[in-house]
């Protein structure tokens, strides 16, 4: 029994509905984002949160929210919004529908700097590997554009190819380390999993600058990407400069992912799988694709968080496997789908 492939159309929705759908996502992330301090082994109530988080007492409770559960929501909320974005930015640039950090070899390229900081310098914690990490997976999607043809328009395939192969090589550089330095297997095992736990407020303040600016440019390109999504030719007839966009588009998603991947490691799925899901939502239009990408993300990654700790408790689940199990149904569900909007 043959399987009819999904049919790209171009999704419209009304404004009322976009906006609608705005405010229902600042909602639900306004309430995961208040479960997430008030959830965990030791749950508080949301009153005292919200007096704890304003007017610490030095109970014990004060700390788990102030020093261990602000923090974590905060990177999730971060990191969530990076991810999203950059998984929609990567769809519409390389018009791949399957672009993700783990398919760019941005993971890859972040995972063989930490183990080589763990080896050559001795970097420990997550605070020391935050900035080898950000500098392996800006170095990783540089290079796979470059060997992508960047430069002549790096089609969907070639640059796909090219992920895959400097992926695989990356990942047996990381082998090779892991297997002859035992400090360094160890912060590999530690890291790899994905997670928002035990970040201070320091890896917070680190990937913030990185990711604001990642955020507003990414959205500032908007009409940009609306008007390449035309087709070059088009794009330019309305004033888009394509080399211009592509080399900022590549920039940013390289200062997303990197940051994202650096503080929290590979969480999967979120930006294959958001972006796909904004479109059903808001249409096609990058004006909002964007920004609800950039909403609907931490939410999801915020909320299976809060998942993982409500199923394990009193231990928990890390986020990076929650995604993975959550997101794969979700992203089967969607190539199940016979028509998808257009990229």
């Amino acid at each position: 029994m043959s399987v009819t492939a999904p049919t790209p159309v171009a999704v419209r929705r009304p404004v009322p509905v976009r906006l609608l759908v705005v405010l229902v996502l600042l909602g639900a992330l306004a309430l995961v984002m208040a479960l997430s301090i008030s959830v965990g082994a030791r749950s508080i109530p949301l009153d005292r949160v919200w007096t704890l988080v304003w007017s610490p007492d030095g109970s014990d409770e004060a700390t788990i929210v102030r020093d261990l559960r602000v923090p974590r929501t905060l990177l999730g909320l971060l990191v969530g919004a990076a991810l999203g974005l950059a998984g929609a930015l990567m769809q519409s640039l390389t018009r791949n529908p399957l672009a993700d950090p783990g398919l760019l070899g941005v993971n890859a390229g972040a995972s063989l700097a930490v183990v080589l900081g763990v080896m050559l310098f001795g970097l420990s914690g997550t605070n020391a590997q935050v900035w080898p990490a950000m500098l392996g997976a800006g170095a990783a999607s540089l290079l796979v554009w470059g060997i992508g043809g960047g430069g002549g328009g790096g089609s969907p395939v070639r640059l796909a190819l090219a992920g895959a192969a400097i992926t695989f090589a990356l990942l047996a550089a990381v082998q090779a380390v892991v297997l002859v330095d035992r400090d360094a297997f160890a912060a590999y095992r530690t890291w790899n999993v994905g997670a928002i736990a035990g970040r201070d407020i320091d890896v917070v303040t680190a990937v913030l600058p990185f990711i604001a600016v990642g955020i507003a440019g990414t959205l500032l390109l908007a009409r940009p990407l609306n008007a390449l999504a035309l087709g070059e030719d088009a794009g330019r007839a309305l004033g888009a400069h394509v080399g211009r966009v592509r080399l900022a588009s590549l920039l940013l998603i390289a200062v997303l992912c990197g940051a994202a991947t650096a503080a929290a490691g590979p969480i999967v799925f979120l930006g294959l799988t958001v972006p796909h899901v904004a479109r059903i939502l808001v249409g096609t239009d990058h004006r909002w694709v964007l920004p609800v990408s950039a909403l609907l993300s931490p939410v999801l990654l915020l909320g299976a968080d809060v998942l993982g700790r409500v199923l394990e408790r009193p231990g928990e689940i890390e986020v990076g496997i929650m995604t993975a199990i959550l997101g794969g149904p979700a992203f089967i569900w969607l190539v199940r789908r016979k028509r998808l909007p257009r990229l």
